[in-house]
């Protein structure tokens, strides 16, 4: 009998064996419970945000004040009891506090990751990671009245005149609540990179710095653009720190407009949480929204990971 076979024969036997197919089934069942557990969230969404819309609701039976599709995405005003529903204030809100929080997370964090990755010793590595660790473990509503207690009097001190709530506080702290998630991502995909790579870069006579951002940096982009998609996906569901921080106020705002950042908005997040903590009522208009609004952040979300994947396959380097 060749080596082959041998093998074939004993791989055979061992997956026929009791354990084997005992094991088997039970990571089997982990993998379906996953399975059906997104699926029967998507399904929950997409069902009650239906009877959110003008369209579908009344083909379910509901009666009462909807939306159509059209208005709800492009109306500029929320209000819920005197009606209205345009989603696109709590969009706006959320966008802005994406974009602030990346300005403040991914330079930082991946300087953060090129210093523990390149530059730190063995012992501060084991100082500084398991620090960033203890970072993204803080509860999130701890972030929230950080933001309010400390990062707003601070920010008072440079522009005088700026409300307890706004978005530039909930976005540094968002900022801050993600530096782990990039940190941590960037910094394994820059210990990825084999040392062969950097000692050419050396033997080129680069130094360590033109060897971190010239060498290490392009050969870990994948991982890197993954660990942004990943924190800004974090960001864009933040709950309880936007809620505490941002206000409570449905605002239309520039993103780009670094003046809109000094009013309070909100977020999608935090109009979902207000209107929990509301007088809502199953089956109301109120209800409803809830599942509107949980179904377009979804969709934002998902289409961020399906933009992660195709960046990170397009720079993907394989040694």
């Amino acid at each position: 009998m060749s080596t082959d076979d041998l093998q074939r024969d004993l791989t055979r036997r061992t997956e026929n064996s009791p354990q084997e197919l005992l094991t088997r089934s039970f990571f089997f069942l982990c993998a379906v419970l996953s399975i059906v557990t997104t699926v029967s969230i998507i399904l929950m969404l997409t069902t009650e945000a239906a009877k959110f819309f003008t369209i579908t609701a009344p083909l379910m039976g509901i009666e009462g004040p909807t939306a159509s599709v059209v208005d709800f995405l492009t109306g500029t005003e929320w209000i819920i009891n005197n009606e209205q529903f345009g989603v696109l204030p709590l969009v706006s809100a959320t966008f802005a506090i994406t974009i602030g929080s990346a300005v403040v997370a991914l330079p930082l964090g991946v300087a953060t990751a090129i210093y523990l990755s390149e530059y730190a010793t063995p012992r501060a590595q084991r100082v500084l990671k398991p620090a960033l660790e203890v970072l993204a473990g803080v509860p999130t509503v701890v972030y929230g009245f950080f933001a309010v207690v400390y990062i707003t009097p601070a920010l008072r001190t440079i522009i005088p005149g700026l409300g307890t709530f706004n978005m530039l506080s909930a976005s540094i702290v968002v900022g801050i609540m993600i530096i782990p998630m990039v940190a941590s991502i960037s910094e394994d995909a820059m210990s990825a990179v084999p040392d062969s790579l950097r000692q050419a870069g050396y033997g080129m006579g680069a130094t360590k710095f033109d060897v971190s951002v010239g060498i290490v940096v392009p050969a870990s982009l994948s991982g890197i653009f993954s660990s942004f998609i990943l924190a800004l996906s974090r960001a864009i569901g933040e709950t309880m720190a936007v809620t505490v921080a941002a206000g409570s106020q449905a605002n239309l705002l520039n993103p780009l407009n670094p003046a809109s950042y000094l009013e309070g908005a909100l977020p999608m997040t935090a109009a979902m949480v207000n209107l929990l903590t509301g007088d809502v009522t199953g089956g109301g208009v109120a209800y409803r929204s809830l599942f509107a609004i949980g179904l377009t952040l979804f969709i934002i979300t998902l289409i961020m990971n399906i933009i992660s994947d195709l960046v990170a396959q397009r720079y993907r380097e394989e040694y």
